[in-house]
């Protein structure tokens, strides 16, 4: 029996996933890989994030979005799952915001991590 767990994300897109963990200072390889769990059961995974354990942590695109793959037993991460997944999930929607916003023409003026851990971004375009 497998104990991977598989964590729904709302996570579409690779890149700025890669980017988000990047800020996040979590090392990261965007390739199709196995990660090993308990039993060495494996998984497929199209990026990952390698642990000290050998027991590495990925996200697979189920079709829809791209879910946490990990098995909890191994876990080796700074932060706690449920951390982790607020901090990833702030950094991958900070990446959307701006990279899409700049494919529209927007430019950031500033950018702020407020003391409550919430981040104010501000954009402007210019016509």
């Amino acid at each position: 029996m497998s104990h991977f767990s598989h964590i729904k994300t709302r996570i579409r897109n690779i890149e700025y996933l890669e980017k988000a963990l990047l800020k996040l200072e979590i090392n990261c390889e965007r390739q199709q890989k196995q990660i090993v769990g308990y039993q060495n059961k494996t998984f497929d995974v199209n990026l990952s994030i390698p642990q000290a354990n050998g027991y590495d942590i990925g996200f697979n695109w189920n079709g829809s979005e791209y879910e946490l793959i990990v098995d909890l037993s191994f876990w080796q991460q700074k932060w706690s799952l449920e951390m982790f997944m607020d901090k990833l999930s702030q950094a991958y929607a900070t990446e959307t915001i701006l990279n899409e916003s700049n494919k529209q023409g927007f430019q950031t003026t500033n950018q702020k991590t407020n003391v409550d851990g919430s981040v104010t971004l501000v954009l402007e375009r210019w016509k």
